[in-house]
């Protein structure tokens, strides 16, 4: 039985990446490691869930969030708060806005941002 999921990124500015993924979105750290020459930081991010989607569906998602397809194979979402208020710290901090929040037909406020270690990022709310 798996007990948690953990996605493994390797990032080329790993210091611009932790400052973004930590200190920017707030993701707390959970431990820190190095090795020789090298570092990696472990981040909470609250509960995980894997989403597997074939590729017309992937394309769909893109087309209701962004307008066209425009993420690659993998794609991170994060649960927030507030995804209009929560799309503009990111933004001020050097991630790149691909769409503002839109109403998503399954009744969610979806925000899609281009961040650090080239991640694909959808910030979403729950409408309820």
């Amino acid at each position: 039985m798996v007990h948690e999921l953990r996605l493994v990124v390797t990032a080329a500015d790993y210091d611009e990446a932790l400052r973004f993924y930590r200190d920017v979105l707030g993701l707390p750290e959970r431990a820190a490691f190095s090795s020789p020459g090298g570092r990696v930081t472990i981040l909470e991010a609250g509960r995980a869930t894997l989403e597997i989607a074939d590729p017309p569906h992937a394309e769909y998602i893109d087309q209701v969030e962004v307008g066209h397809r425009v993420a690659g194979h993998v794609r991170v979402a994060f649960e927030v708060a507030d995804s209009a208020a929560t799309t503009r710290e990111p933004a001020a901090a050097g991630a790149t806005v691909v769409a503002e929040p839109v109403k998503t037909p399954w009744n969610s406020l979806n925000a899609r941002l281009e961040a650090p270690a080239g991640l694909q990022l959808t910030l979403f709310t729950e409408l309820g």
